[in-house]
């Protein structure tokens, strides 16, 4: 793997020392566009390793997927033995990035200016729960949590009569988004500079920033015009419409779509409706219009109504569930998904969402074992033979038995 020539970060080595499902995914994505990335993991690994469904002990899907293309290494980092190796190998690094609170890192002496001290040129990501600037700083952070505190989970309630969470662990992949851009962001500043630098991520502000974006709304004022909410986003009529055999996803909103959707529905008198006149003035009774339009729908089949969004060119789609997508033809078509031979047998990744015409992507080897790739990964970093085995043999570094 050293070397790696395929991809837009070919030659870049990240040391990840991130776990669960935030650090994994950005450096998941970071393995898929050709960087080296080295999984450190603790003796006891990531917790994800134990999720069901598993077909290997310490191997579930959920890990098998989001570390695949890393190479293993597991150190014991609370002896100085693992640490001082860990450090020799972040001389060589671009990329160090963690997931544990501020006060848990330093403990292990391994903070921004611990790593720069034998690399000034590296890019340091932080990426945990809360800024360790603000008084949240040592509090536990969870997706459940984040979605909460967000008022992520308070918008849903408006839509579902009680606070709900998002059926996907919507904080956790947003703020792993996040932490990519920065990543890169930071990548480009030193390929311009030649400055390293330390970045942080945190969920909390990640989410606020990603649920304000619409819901500022009238709160985006002083005096604020309103509550920081988007109406029709968070209205408890926007959903799927019952159709008389299923469902349907329609998206019935400009003025262009209101009026094609009078046509076909047989709804003239509405057009006579002040209130529902112009997008502006619909958006103010924007409860009323998802109702009426819900009671027109239950009406057809959603094939009749799929047929006829189409022909007037009102956006809408079937409601699949998600076992529809390992079949579905346009994915097919793409490419989407990428079968591979695996000593679990064979796998199906899902793929890669952007497409390079001159830097195309690769999904390579699925996850490691645990510290699969220690013996290797250490020589690569200059040490001997007799080092490793001291290593060992002290209990700093973990490897699979055969090793």
């Amino acid at each position: 793997m050293p070397g790696r020539g395929f991809g837009a970060l070919a030659g870049i080595r990240v040391l990840d020392l991130t776990a669960v499902l935030m650090g994994p995914f950005c450096t998941q994505i970071l393995a898929d566009h050709g960087a080296e990335v080295i999984k450190v993991e603790s003796p006891e690994g990531d917790t994800t390793r134990q999720l069901p469904v598993s077909r290997a002990p310490g191997l579930g899907a959920m890990f098998y997927n989001l570390n695949r293309g890393k190479r293993g290494l597991a150190l014991d980092l609370k002896r100085s033995e693992a640490r001082a190796a860990l450090l020799r190998l972040a001389e060589s690094a671009d990329v160090f990035i963690h997931a544990m609170r501020s006060d848990a890192i330093a403990r292990l002496g391994l903070t921004y200016a611990d790593i720069a001290a034998v690399n000034p040129r590296i890019v340091y990501a932080n990426v945990y729960g809360f800024s360790r600037r603000g008084p949240y700083a040592k509090g536990p952070a969870y997706d459940d949590t984040i979605q909460a505190m967000s008022g992520m989970a308070a918008l849903q309630g408006r839509m579902l009569g009680a606070p709900s969470y998002s059926a996907t662990l919507v904080a956790d992949k947003v703020s792993g988004l996040t932490a990519l851009y920065a990543v890169l962001m930071a990548l480009l500043h030193r390929a311009r500079t030649g400055e390293g630098q330390e970045i942080e991520v945190a969920m909390f502000e990640t989410m606020a920033n990603f649920v304000l974006t619409d819901h500022i709304n009238g709160a985006l004022f002083d005096p604020p015009e309103g509550e920081p909410v988007y109406s029709r986003a968070a209205s408890p009529n926007r959903r799927p419409y019952r159709t008389s055999d299923g469902w349907v996803a329609a998206l019935i909103y400009t003025d262009k779509h209101w009026r094609a959707f009078l046509d076909v529905a047989g709804q003239p008198a509405w057009a006579k409706d002040p209130r529902f006149a112009t997008l502006k003035d619909r958006a103010k009774v924007i409860d009323e219009v998802y109702a009426r339009i819900g009671e027109t729908l239950v009406t057809r089949s959603t094939a009749e109504w799929l047929d006829a969004f189409a022909r007037a060119e009102i956006p809408a789609a079937p409601v699949n569930e998600t076992s529809a997508l390992l079949r579905d033809p346009h994915l097919e078509a793409v490419g989407f998904f990428t079968a591979q031979e695996t000593p679990l047998g064979t796998v199906r990744f899902p793929g890669m969402p952007a497409w390079f015409s001159r830097t195309p992507g690769q999904i390579t080897n699925p996850a490691p074992a645990l510290g699969a790739d220690g013996r290797a990964v250490l020589a690569e970093g200059g040490f001997t033979e007799a080092e490793i085995d001291a290593l060992r043999a002290s209990g700093a570094l973990v490897l699979p038995e055969a090793s």
